[in-house]
């Protein structure tokens, strides 16, 4: 069976100037320490976003095995990436920050202190009376530390994988349809105007804004859903300016918060679907794309505003490379998640801070 499928948030993309040297601090902070690829290739479906010109690049897929998604930390090798021409602001429209689960507030607080992130602001609740912060990575990028209670396994780590990301969009109710119907995040906790006071951690304690907090089910699909767990996506509309994209006058590679990427399966029935309702994907790889060590199927689509969201369907990944060890995924019912046990083999690969 192939059923069209949302399994959960596979990854985010991170472009950066130096993949190996951004991994090593990520590994330290958020125990990203189980690398699923690490490949370095040319971009060659990627022109539509890179000026119409291939691309090089390094990149590195790294997983918490704990639960969440991963980072796929992308260094290009072609070219000097950029920065945005302007600092990155809580008004901007595209991927302002990636939440991450922890199970202990104040201690993840503490660690990240320790590691030398750059602390925005002490724990406080957020609109649904969770405690969380933010803080910046040594790149500049906003990371939201979240107290959450979905989890793959448990270990001594402070932190899990991501739990989701923050939004800019100009519409929120434009902006639903594509998270809520097509990306499956369908319940909404949270949808209410105002200034909010844990916001003065990013400079934005005094503008109003339309929050919408949107939650995946906690039924997970997939080969790996179980170890994605639950997501959530949390939505920004404000009317204060200026609305900057996020990646206005750059290429997809160049430096922040590139992508959100969502595992799933029947990539074929999604894309008719999503043509349905007048959505196209703007980058298919068609039937496989190969990174060496993982296999499958990626295209993108755009929300209203332009942030880009991958998909990713996978064939094939490496249990053990040393031992040519793969799991081939290509004709399981996707509608079940492996054996915990098999998943926890790829903890086989952890590389240590």
């Amino acid at each position: 069976m192939n059923l069209a499928t949302i399994n959960g948030i596979q990854q985010v993309g991170i472009g950066v100037k130096d993949a190996n040297q951004a991994w090593a601090w990520y590994r330290k902070a958020f125990k990203m320490d189980v690398p699923i690829f690490q490949d370095s290739a040319e971009a060659k479906l990627m022109t539509r976003y890179t000026s119409g010109k291939v691309e090089s690049r390094h990149a590195i897929l790294a997983l918490n095995m704990q639960g969440g998604g991963g980072f796929e930390i992308w260094q290009y090798t072609s070219k000097e990436p950029l920065a945005s021409e302007q600092e990155l602001t809580w008004k901007d429209l595209g991927i302002l920050a990636v939440k991450m689960r922890c199970h202990d507030i104040q201690k993840t607080h503490k660690h990240l202190k320790s590691v030398g992130a750059q602390m925005l602001g002490e724990p406080v609740k957020n609109p649904i009376g969770i405690w969380h912060f933010y803080v910046k990575d040594p790149y500049g990028n906003t990371f939201e530390i979240i107290e959450n209670g979905s989890w793959f396994s448990k270990n001594k780590d402070l932190t899990g994988g991501v739990l989701g990301v923050v939004i800019g969009v100009s519409s929120i109710d434009a902006a639903l349809p594509t998270y809520q119907k097509h990306l499956m995040q369908s319940e909404i906790l949270c949808d209410k105007t105002g200034v909010w006071e844990d916001f003065v951690q990013v400079g934005e304690g005094s503008s109003t804004y339309r929050r919408a907090i949107l939650q995946g089910s906690s039924v997970m699909t997939g080969a790996f859903g179980k170890l994605f767990c639950q997501t959530q996506i949390e939505l920004l509309e404000t009317e204060s300016q200026p609305r900057n994209k996020v990646f206005e006058n750059r290429n997809w590679g160049d430096l922040g918060f590139i992508h959100l990427c969502f595992d799933v399966n029947g990539m074929g029935a999604i894309k008719e679907k999503l043509a349905q309702d007048g959505i196209e994907l703007t980058v298919d790889s068609g039937n496989e794309f190969d990174m060496g060590k993982a296999a499958g199927r990626f295209s993108y689509l755009e929300d209203p505003d332009g942030t880009w969201i991958e998909m990713v369907e996978t064939f094939k990944v490496p249990i053990m490379e040393k031992l040519g060890w793969y799991l081939h995924l290509h004709k399981r019912d996707n509608t079940k998640n492996l054996p915990n046990f098999i998943v926890k083999l790829l903890s086989l690969n952890r590389v240590k801070a």
